[in-house]
């Protein structure tokens, strides 16, 4: 049985967690035990706290998606770290793996996407229609292995399904995303997309810092981590693209 999360970081102030996927963020109807309700164990068994312990996801991860969540451990933090979120301070970065070539090596799409919370599904527009937000996401090729590519994504903005409706609508699913039009599911049901990177100023502390989730222990997964070199060099920062 894997763990359903390991720690990256932790202070008074935040805990931040790398996810496995097939865990929920937050609960659904489902009714499935949460990464938030794991970790407030998690909390109370390693500091013995007695009662309620305070634990607040800052942001989502889709169920089928693995790597960094950040959850804040104070209502100051939470506070400070929704902001950060809000004013996009926070810097993401994601891999994936796609069938299809993008054309480009390097890109940006802009789309205007329509969530469907019925059937939990996004729609993207290429241009603006009622109830549509808009959204950004910079992408780049980093290499081919086994017939699958690995892309490196930037999101600009957090909108449900995003990265995954975005690539779609570029004839690039991510494999094993069924529900945006890859043909086959992964085995265990996770989708090849990792929350690799965040970098943001600490919420308390003001230090920079460089969270990091290792690739999923798993085997198609590790066979790309010779790409690991090219971005450990470069330290992510600001806006430059590893390798």
């Amino acid at each position: 049985m894997k763990k359903p999360f390991n720690v990256i970081f932790e202070d008074n102030h935040l805990l931040v967690v790398n996810k496995s996927a097939g865990i929920l963020v937050q609960g659904d109807k489902t009714g499935d035990k949460t990464l938030t309700d794991l970790c407030k164990t998690y909390i109370a068994n390693k500091y013995n706290k007695p009662g309620a312990v305070f634990l607040h996801p800052v942001h989502r991860l889709d169920r089928p998606v693995s790597g960094v969540v950040v959850f804040a451990r104070t209502s100051k933090a939470l506070e400070r770290m929704t902001a950060l979120f809000r004013k996009r301070e926070v810097h993401k970065v994601y891999w994936a793996l796609v069938k299809r070539k993008p054309r480009e090596e390097t890109g940006k799409l802009t789309h205007w996407l329509v969530k469907n919370p019925e059937k939990n599904v996004t729609t993207a527009y290429d241009k603006e229609v009622p109830e549509s937000k808009k959204s950004e996401m910079t992408y780049k090729r980093l290499g081919k292995l086994n017939d699958h590519w690995l892309l490196e994504l930037r999101p600009v903005t957090g909108r449900p399904h995003q990265l995954r409706v975005q690539l779609a609508s570029m004839d690039c699913p991510i494999r094993g995303d069924v529900k945006y039009g890859f043909p086959k599911p992964n085995p265990d049901a996770s989708i090849n997309l990792h929350a690799f990177h965040l970098v943001f100023i600490h919420p308390i502390k003001k230090e920079k810092l460089f969270l990091r989730a290792a690739l999923p222990e798993e085997p198609f997964w590790e066979q790309f981590l010779e790409f690991e070199n090219i971005k450990s060099s470069d330290r992510h920062l600001d806006k430059t693209f590893s390798g």
